[in-house]
């Protein structure tokens, strides 16, 4: 029940908060005063919120604290800058600012550590030691738009961590920051990216806020899928295809599939010719994704011309296409690189 036992302000959605000054016998709009000093105003600090009378200031003390988040490390490279973060109990997470001409680009964990043990991330080499909150994933964003003075346009859920294994706090995350008096993040600027938790997929299909959805695909059969990432042996192509089939029916909207193309491994024309079987008809577009190397795991970047043949055969196949543009090449790109460089021995 709300108010009966402490938690951070910034995990509360607006209806909820809403509901907690009805159930202490105050007006609703108290909601909107107090998202306006979160958000707008950016205190963290119940008593300078000014509006809101002594008495209810002392009943939000006593139900909710201000959370905290804080830069330990920061690297940067041409349009980017890559944030090593503290939460406040000592755990760490990334997030990886990227600068475009549409605007600033940021992509944050929902976890610490990572279970999914994909065989080409830096993430998985740090098991999951638990799920980041929701009210430390919007964190991620206010203090690096504190850090930059500039406002956050795109968030993307990419970072260190599977989403859909912390699907409470990612659904709770998507509310507030879309709340046109909170971060005020449109829908169509926020995704999702999962390695493929089928159940999760067809729960998100039902969803009320039509987010993207990014798909972590890197194969285009079981055999291979299946050897660089294990949750294929628990949902294969053929079931993740089937509720990627009805996420599309359901919502009308794209899905993007992310290929990161790592040389003689998965980058064959062969390989472009079974991606684009498996993908075929779909309403989608594929990004394929130069890998960032990493000392760590034995893996290589396939040649820029590997890259653009295998771009060549999916375009000719009439498969909406683009190759990612290299973000922190001369940094810890990798995700997890910056975070293992500090836990990993």
């Amino acid at each position: 029940m709300l108010g009966v036992s402490m938690d951070s302000i910034y995990n509360i959605t607006y209806q909820d908060l809403e509901k907690y000054f009805i159930n202490i016998n105050e007006k609703k709009y108290r909601a909107k005063q107090v998202f306006d000093w979160l958000y707008i105003k950016r205190i963290k600090d119940f008593d300078k919120m000014s509006n809101i009378k002594k008495d209810i200031i002392e009943k939000l003390k006593k139900d909710f604290y201000f959370d905290s988040i804080d830069i330990i490390k920061k690297e940067s490279d041409i349009d980017v800058f890559k944030y090593l973060l503290k939460l406040h109990d000592g755990k760490t997470i990334e997030a990886v600012l990227m600068e475009h001409d549409y605007g600033n680009s940021l992509c944050i964990s929902s976890e610490v550590g990572c279970n999914m043990n994909c065989s080409f991330c830096e993430s998985g080499r740090i098991k999951k030691q638990r799920d980041v909150t929701s009210s430390e994933m919007i964190l991620e964003i206010l203090k690096i738009e504190e850090d930059i003075n500039k406002r956050i346009s795109h968030v993307v859920v990419m970072g260190i961590g599977e989403p859909f294994d912390n699907y409470l706090n990612i659904t709770k995350f998507i509310e507030i920051v879309n709340h046109p008096l909170g971060i005020a993040l449109g829908s169509r600027h926020i995704t999702i990216s999962t390695c493929g938790i089928v159940p999760k997929i067809y729960e998100f299909s039902e969803f009320f806020y039509q987010v993207n959805l990014a798909i972590s695909l890197h194969a285009p059969n079981d055999e291979l899928r299946s050897k660089l990432m294990p949750i294929n042996k628990v949902y294969p192509l053929k079931e993740l295809m089937k509720s990627i089939d009805y996420y599309i029916k359901k919502t009308k909207r794209r899905v993007t599939f992310e290929y990161i193309m790592l040389d003689k491994i998965n980058d064959s024309l062969d390989n472009a010719k079974e991606l684009c079987l498996l993908l075929k008809g779909k309403n989608c577009y594929v990004n394929l994704i130069p890998y960032n190397e990493t000392e760590n795991l034995g893996y290589k970047r396939s040649s820029k011309k590997q890259i653009l043949e295998f771009y060549d055969v999916l375009k000719k196949n009439n498969l909406n296409v683009t190759i990612r543009r290299e973000f922190g090449k001369n940094i810890s790109a990798a995700c997890g690189q910056l975070k293992s460089s500090k836990e990993i021995v």
